[in-house]
């Protein structure tokens, strides 16, 4: 059974008063960046992997896609979706990413916004990606960094008067299964170096267009804690395409 933390009362509202989820995509502090790395979506089909409140289908539409299906394992994050969608041409499904598997060429771009690292097989998934976009498609991920994973719990070291020390990184060659605390809740992710995010890739049919390690926005720079964010890479922006 995949681990669907979003549908925990609990969770899920702490979750609904982040920025990001109050705010859209204008409240994601990578956002900025990854919207300078999209392809253009007019007459595009889209998929989005992981598509929570549904704001990249969305987006997509907005910019001329001719339809957008948004999946995600959550319940409560689709009829969250739902809610805030008045395009007829987005399909929402609730189902685990991994289980995905649309006929061949289906889609023109395929998107997915920190949800990788919540899969185990990453190759199995990066192959039904390549299968289900068209030739010469595009492929667009944000994960979490490699460097933010790799030691597991996420947390800063502090000294003794609650002051940050740094960051751990260790154990950063073994991959897989993490638990990490987001939230205040535990919850468990997939570390894997940044070789295998982009190598599989490779090996698997895709052309690396862009890889970027997005930095803090200044106009975000007064949100309490986002200065220590320029001390770590949190976030890793991959764009791709199917070439074969």
């Amino acid at each position: 059974m995949k681990e669907n933390k979003y549908d925990d009362n609990t969770f899920f509202q702490k979750y609904s008063q982040m920025s990001r989820s109050q705010k859209g995509l204008q409240g994601a502090g990578e956002w900025e960046t990854l919207r300078r790395l999209l392809p253009d979506f007019k007459g595009k089909r889209v998929l989005d992997l992981g598509c929570g409140y549904g704001w990249h289908c969305i987006y997509a539409m907005e910019n001329g896609a001719s339809s957008a299906v948004g999946v995600d394992i959550s319940r409560k994050m689709l009829e969250t979706a739902k809610e805030k969608t008045y395009f007829p041409e987005i399909e929402y499904i609730c189902r685990p990413i991994e289980e995905v598997d649309f006929p061949e060429e289906s889609f023109d771009i395929i998107l997915s916004s920190l949800a990788l690292h919540y899969v185990v097989d990453y190759e199995n998934l990066i192959k039904k990606i390549y299968k289900m976009l068209k030739h010469g498609g595009n492929l667009v991920f944000t994960v979490e960094h490699p460097v933010f994973t790799a030691y597991g719990t996420q947390e800063w070291h502090y000294n003794e008067n609650g002051e940050i020390l740094h960051f751990p990184v260790d154990n950063y060659y073994y991959e897989g299964k993490r638990t990490a605390v987001f939230l205040g809740e535990k919850v468990i992710k997939y570390h894997r170096t940044l070789t295998t995010y982009l190598n599989t890739l490779l090996m698997n049919g895709f052309t690396i267009k862009n890889i970027v390690e997005p930095q803090p926005p200044q106009d975000m720079m007064d949100v309490p804690g986002m200065k220590d964010e320029m001390r770590r890479p949190m976030m890793l922006i991959v764009s791709a395409r199917k070439i074969k």
